[in-house]
């Protein structure tokens, strides 16, 4: 059995091709086939090598290999071109107007019997003697397809939906070549925006390579694709590739529409992340992480950042207060934390004093803190409000005091000084009032 993935270079991978190509992959490895890549590049406009790039480099973040190519179809022309000469020797095919058309006859139907529809089949009074070869010598995606899929011994033909209305032209191709040997087809189900239109360019991202640059993973994303048409009887759908392979039959797609859902494939991700070892974390979110060295970190607060981060570029805001210089200031963290809290002052006058000469270490600047609020009649909770937004920024993040730890006495110091300097004298008549 032979399967294969015949993507155009657009330039990038497009998240339906994707699932297209993770269909035949999985087709291949769950049978033992040969999974063949094939680069339709017979569009000179497009014909570009970093555009042919950026797909392999896709497929492999992805994590699918190739057993044979890839093949580019713009070196097979005189292959092609011979094909055509051969149907206009005898007969079947004619010129009009410097183009080479194909004779269809007006009596019958043509169809197939589709793995995923059934059968399907069409009225050949309702297709006209289609083109093969264009005027300029070039021939046609629908002959050099099926001229490719031939001389590959392809048997297995999985692509998507949209290719359904080509089907009738190419078996009349077939017919006309004289072939007669068994080729499966199947159709995949069109991936939809949440508003049901076909997943496009133009109302979103679609590529391959935008979701890796959001800081999505790859098994995440390859699992996600897998559940868009098809699942198991058992329900369940986060699982490891090698599983789904195991499990994988190309009978059991659907053939309804695929939502693709971000926010379905965002969970997908956040569980993908929280699952992986620290250190597989750490090199995958290093890149979103600008200079700052994530191995720095101390474990619990890493582990912090990993079961928050659903994203990797959610990674950033969480440790950006830890670079050198001033922290990014959310405006309405320090207008409830600071400026609207009767003893924001007292507590960050109490926390300067506390933090001044103390070890500085975390379980220490927790005590410290604590004993700031029990001495004005708060809970820690309270009380590190306005700590954490003098120092971080924001209201909310990680662990304070495994960061504070990373930040270090004198910076810790620094902010606090600043933060109280610019709030103000301004203190509590009464801090069992606060916050």
């Amino acid at each position: 059995m032979r399967c294969r993935f015949a993507p155009s270079p657009t330039g990038y991978l497009h998240v339906g091709s994707a699932r297209t190509a993770l269909f035949n992959w999985l087709f291949a490895r769950h049978h033992g086939a040969t999974f063949v890549l094939r680069i339709e590049d017979t569009d000179a406009s497009r014909n570009q090598p970093e555009l042919v790039a950026n797909i392999l480099d896709s497929l492999r973040w992805l994590g699918l290999d190739w057993d044979e190519g890839p093949y580019f179809q713009s070196e097979r022309a005189g292959r092609h071109n011979e094909v055509v000469d051969a149907l206009l020797d005898r007969g079947q095919a004619y010129i009009q107007d410097g183009a080479v058309r194909l004779r269809v006859a007006e009596q019958g139907t043509v169809g197939w019997d589709d793995v995923i529809r059934g059968r399907v089949s069409f009225d050949r009074s309702h297709i006209e003697d289609f083109v093969i070869r264009r005027s300029d010598g070039s021939p046609l995606f629908l002959l050099t397809n099926v001229v490719d899929d031939l001389d590959m011994g392809i048997t297995h033909v999985i692509r998507g939906e949209d290719m359904i209305n080509n089907m009738p032209k190419q078996l009349l191709l077939l017919e006309a070549l004289g072939v007669d040997r068994e080729v499966w087809y199947a159709h995949l189900p069109l991936l939809v925006d949440e508003q049901r239109r076909k997943l496009s360019k133009r109302y979103g991202d679609v590529s391959i390579e935008s979701y890796r640059d959001r800081g999505f993973v790859a098994p995440a994303m390859t699992n996600y694709l897998a559940t868009l048409g098809w699942g198991t009887a058992d329900g369940v759908e986060i699982r490891p590739l090698g599983e789904i392979v195991q499990r994988f039959e190309l009978a059991a797609v659907n053939k309804s529409s695929a939502f693709f859902d971000l926010k379905k494939l965002t969970h997908f991700n956040h569980e993908y992340i929280r699952a992986m070892p620290s250190a597989d974390f750490a090199a995958l979110a290093q890149p979103f992480a600008a200079a700052f060295d994530l191995t720095a970190l101390p474990a619990s607060y890493l582990a912090d950042i990993q079961g928050r981060t659903q994203t990797l570029t959610e990674l950033a805001p969480m440790i950006d207060w830890l670079y050198p210089g001033e922290p990014p200031m959310d405006g309405d963290s320090w207008a409830k934390a600071i400026t609207a809290n009767p003893v924001a002052n007292a507590i960050l006058d109490g926390t300067l004093a506390a933090y001044a000469d103390c070890e500085w270490a975390k379980d220490v600047l927790h005590q410290r803190l604590a004993a700031v609020g029990e001495a004005h009649g708060l809970k820690l909770g309270k009380a590190q409000a306005p700590v954490r937004v003098a120092v971080t920024g924001r209201a909310v993040g990680p662990p304070l005091f495994d960061g504070l730890e990373v930040l270090g006495r004198e910076r810790t110091l620094a902010r606090l000084r600043a933060a109280r300097h610019q709030h103000g004298p301004r203190l509590a008549k009464d801090s069992r009032d606060a916050i």
